[in-house]
C-alpha cells in the first residue's frame, strides 16, 4: 500500500475515500475554522493577550505578603462582560524544610484565586520541601474584573519562617528558571 503522505503514516485503501484527500481536506477544514473564527470576532478567544515574565531571582522574609516584583501584567477588557483568563506558573522554594513559601493572586487590591475555610490564610499556590527543592506551581484561573478599565494581576508572597524564594532553590541559585503570567480576555 503506497504511503498517503498523513503525517500518522497512514496506508490507503483503494476505492476509499478514507485519507486519499488528507491534505486537502485539511487545509480547507483550517481554512473553515479560521473564516469561522474571523467572522465571529475570533468568537471571543485571544484578540486581547497580555503576558509576563520574571527571569530573575525574587526573595522574602516578610510573614506578610508582599508584591513579588516583574511579575505581574495589565489588561484593558474590551467589555465589563468579559471574563480574564489567568495562567501563570511560579517556581518556589523556601530555606526550611519545616516552613512554608506561598503566593497569593490579586486583581488590583483584591486577593481571588483561594479558598477560605475561615482560618487559614488563603493562598493560590504555596510550597513545602527541603531548601534543595524548587517546584513549578501552576494557576489557572478565570476571573470576571466587570469592568473595562486597566487591570493589573500580580502575584503577592509570603513565608511562614525562613526564607522565600522565586525562581531559585533555597540552598542555590537555580539558573535558567523563569516564572510567568499570562492574561487572556474571553468573551461572555
Amino acid at each position: 500500500m503506497p504511503d498517503t503522505g498523513a503525517p500518522w503514516n497512514i496506508p490507503y485503501v483503494a476505492s476509499t475515500d478514507l485519507v486519499s484527500d488528507w491534505p486537502a481536506d485539511s487545509l480547507a477544514l483550517a481554512n473553515a475554522i479560521d473564516a469561522g473564527l474571523d467572522a465571529a470576532g475570533n468568537a471571543g478567544i485571544g484578540s486581547n493577550v497580555v503576558s509576563a515574565a520574571k527571569t530573575d531571582t525574587f526573595t522574602t522574609t516578610s510573614t506578610s505578603p508582599v508584591d513579588i516584583t516583574g511579575l505581574s501584567a495589565t489588561i484593558t477588557p474590551s467589555s465589563a462582560t468579559s471574563k480574564v483568563l489567568v495562567i501563570a506558573y511560579l517556581n518556589v522554594s523556601c530555606s526550611t524544610p519545616t516552613q512554608i513559601a506561598a503566593a497569593q493572586l490579586y486583581r488590583d487590591a483584591t486577593e481571588i484565586a483561594d479558598g477560605s475555610d475561615g482560618t487559614a490564610r488563603n493562598v493560590a499556590v504555596h510550597f513545602r520541601g527541603s531548601a534543595d527543592s524548587i517546584f513549578a506551581q501552576p494557576v489557572v484561573y478565570l476571573d470576571s474584573p466587570a469592568t473595562t478599565s486597566a487591570t493589573v494581576y500580580k502575584f503577592q508572597m509570603f513565608v511562614t519562617g525562613g526564607t522565600g524564594y522565586l525562581n531559585r532553590q533555597g540552598s542555590t541559585d537555580a539558573s535558567g528558571v523563569a516564572s510567568a503570567i499570562t492574561l487572556l480576555e474571553v468573551a461572555a
